[in-house]
């Protein structure tokens, strides 16, 4: 029994190498089974024959124990190959999931019903599968050795802070949109016996040098404080209003002197026009105007009641100091009786304009061809006093001047026209009723400057503020005031004289420049007025533009100055021309011939002053050289003035427009007369060309499309 548990075990331990190796090395080694016998069913029957008659020949005895010892072979195999059988059925499952290859080196190694033999195929499969085995495992550990793994880069799949005593009460005794506010308990309720008594104390402080009206105090426990904090202050916000609430009170007080005495000169009660509804006059009466005649005016297209005067040279000595300086005074025509700033200037100024955003900056151009500007934030202390009789004046010297400094690209001829450039010239705006608030101070300087001169140099400047101002002067800016902080940059130069030559010209000799304004809604377009009666247009970038000229109705070349160029300033893209023969021209800017033009309008005297009206689209007003005025209405007639209007006997010299549309009830229209006598004076015209007529705008545009 210990033999067949034995072969048992064998034959169990042959079968399960068999079936692990047999598919991994199948490929791998040849088959050797043909190199041994195996017994089968016909070796046995011709050995069987042959041990017949082998036993017959033995005796009887010898054939009786040969048959017993058969008998027990015969029956151990029975018994081996029932064993076998049921070995066999056991594993029946198993084999029969595997592939018909297995089976077939697998059944040689079950132990047949005829005998037992050894299977070397299967040890031979053992022994190289063993081998291979341990070949895979050396390369394995050598493998290991050259592989080594990083562990540089750490990282946490999970970081859970652990539960606070509070969150975790709250979780589980608490409910949804509660939280514990506090709990109560005397452990806290810490009381000792003294026996001393308490001692009361206080605390004071003290500051030297004191700041604001506090400069010491005190507090005890549960006691107010003795002394209030210094309340804080806005010191620019409060200068500001206070600038503002000046301001008021004096309009109001002028208006109140106006109202108890009419004029202080004698005829103003009698100045008011016949196309005016009411007057005003502003007090030129002052010592330092005194024989001094006005040369032009210029009124602020932001801050419409802003105007400024200059003032030629006195014909009679008056002031060491001030006789031999032309004079610029600016004016609110809400307070008429005396000027805001008084300016001196020392060369005489041909032309002048405001700052496009805000009143504070003057620009002036001079008959030496210099580029003058002041700001009108200057503190006064830097600037010159004069005592006049009993009061002190303040004469405000130049802040920056080109004169003597910019050399190369200055002006060598008298300046024409000074035009500031801005895309938001004609926007609405709100205006406080200080010309000089705060707000208008700290903005406003991003813009640039052109001046023309008669021989045909247009100069580009940029305005420059600087962060402070050196009460010492700058060494680099030599034009600038000490204590100034806005200077001129130059920035680019056109030549005009080029483009402004024409066939037929040369008998007329060099053309000049007269006058130059710039398209309001397309600052990089400008207009040029010449003395051959053409206009020219062209960009700051030199690019092509069409058309190029702006010719009259008359085809040949005259000698005819354009004196005064002005564009709508309702958006229109169109633009006036007053002309030394006395004509007047309405010119489309996409068209090189007027769209219409009237000759005889001012019986050939030429023209000198031109403005659209600020309130309506349609009515524009001129001034002649014999001391006229007329007033155009193209929805009343195109044909002609429809009011005229003679200054006499105190002849008109300059004349400029103000005026507010943004306010529908108190909305106003004025022209500014300066006389020969060195007077000016405001007409507030009626109402009838003051008030917009319905849809006037839209009318006014199909007369233009008509027109065409």
């Amino acid at each position: 029994m210990r033999s067949l548990e034995i072969e048992k075990e064998d034959i169990d331990s042959e079968n399960a190498g068999a079936d692990e190796y047999a598919a991994c090395f199948e490929d791998d080694f040849e088959d050797y089974e043909d190199d041994f016998e195996v017994c089968d069913g016909d070796d046995d029957s011709s050995n069987e024959l042959e041990l017949k008659e082998k036993i017959e020949e033995l005796p009887l005895a010898r054939k009786r124990e040969i048959q017993e010892i058969h008998k027990a072979i015969n029956a151990e195999n029975e018994r081996i190959g029932e064993l076998s059988y049921r070995l066999s059925q056991k594993q029946g499952l198993l084999e029969g999931e595997r592939s018909s290859e297995t089976d077939a080196n697998s059944s040689p190694s079950r132990a047949p019903v005829c005998g037992i033999f050894v299977d070397f195929a299967t040890a031979s499969h053992r022994q190289k599968s063993r081998t291979q085995a341990l070949k895979q495992k050396t390369r394995s550990t050598k493998l290991l050795r050259l592989i080594d793994l990083d562990f540089s880069f750490t990282f946490s799949l999970l970081d859970l802070p652990p539960v606070n005593e509070y969150d975790m009460y709250i979780r589980n005794f608490g409910k949804k949109n509660t939280k514990q506010a506090y709990v109560q308990y005397n452990e806290d309720n810490v009381d000792r016996d003294i026996q001393t008594e308490e001692i009361e104390t206080r605390a004071v402080w003290t500051q030297h040098p004191g700041e604001g009206t506090a400069v010491s105090g005190g507090s005890g426990s549960g006691d107010v404080r003795e002394v209030a904090a210094a309340p804080k202050v806005n010191t620019p916000r409060l200068a500001s209003f206070l600038r503002a609430a000046c301001q008021v009170i004096a309009v109001l007080l002028e208006e109140d002197r106006v109202a108890a005495e009419p004029s202080w000169s004698p005829g103003a009660v009698d100045g008011t026009l016949a196309i005016s509804d009411s007057s005003s006059q502003l007090n030129t009466n002052l010592p330092f105007l005194q024989d001094r005649k006005v040369s032009c005016l210029c009124a602020s297209q932001v801050q419409r009641q802003m105007v400024v005067s200059v003032h030629g040279l006195p014909a009679a000595a008056f002031a060491p100091a001030l006789d031999s300086r032309h004079v610029l005074c600016v004016w609110d025509i809400r307070q008429p009786s005396g000027p805001q700033k008084v300016l001196l200037c020392e060369s005489k100024v041909t032309c002048c304009c405001f700052s496009p955003f805000k009143a504070f900056l003057l620009f002036a151009g001079t008959a030496h061809g210099s580029i003058i500007l002041w700001d009108l934030r200057e503190d006064s202390r830097i600037h010159q006093y004069v005592k006049l009789g009993d009061c002190f004046w303040t004469f405000r010297m130049a802040t920056f001047s080109t004169d003597g400094v910019l050399t190369s690209v200055n002006h060598c001829s008298p300046v024409q026209a000074v035009e500031s450039i801005s895309t938001s010239v004609y926007k609405k705006q709100s205006f406080v009723l200080s010309p000089f608030s705060m707000q208008e101070e700290m903005s406003g300087l991003s813009f640039h400057v052109a001046s023309l001169d008669e021989s045909g140099v247009l100069n580009v400047w940029v305005v420059v503020e600087l962060p402070r101002a050196d009460i010492a002067g700058s060494v680099s800016d030599l034009g600038l005031i000490p204590g100034g902080r806005i200077k001129l940059v130059h920035s680019t130069t056109i030549q005009l004289s080029d483009s402004l030559c024409q066939k037929g010209c040369e008998f007329w000799g060099c053309t000049q420049t007269l006058n130059v304004k710039f398209l309001p809604s397309d600052p990089s377009h400008f207009i040029v007025g010449t003395d051959m009666g053409l206009i020219s247009h062209g960009t700051r970038q030199d690019l092509r533009v069409s058309p190029k000229l702006y010719k009259p109705q008359q085809h040949d070349v005259r000698p005819v100055r354009v004196n005064v160029i002005d564009f709508s300033p309702f958006g229109e893209p169109v633009f006036l021309a007053g002309c030394s023969d006395g004509s007047i021209r309405l010119h489309q800017l996409t068209s090189e011939c007027p769209l219409l033009q009237w000759n005889g309008s001012t019986e050939g005297h030429a023209v000198t002053g031109l403005r659209w009206s600020l309130t309506r689209p349609a009515v524009f007003l001129a001034q002649d050289e014999t001391s006229c005025i007329y007033i155009w209405d193209l929805l009343e007639s195109d044909l002609g003035p429809v009011a005229k209007q003679l200054i006499s006997p105190d002849r008109l010299v300059a004349m400029t427009v103000v005026g507010e549309a943004e306010k529908t009830s108190g909305s106003f229209l004025a022209l500014v007369l300066a006389r020969a006598s060195g007077s000016v004076d405001i007409q507030y015209l009626r109402r009838a060309w003051v008030a917009p007529v319905r849809d006037e705008l839209r009318r006014l545009q199909r007369l233009l499309q008509e027109a065409l």
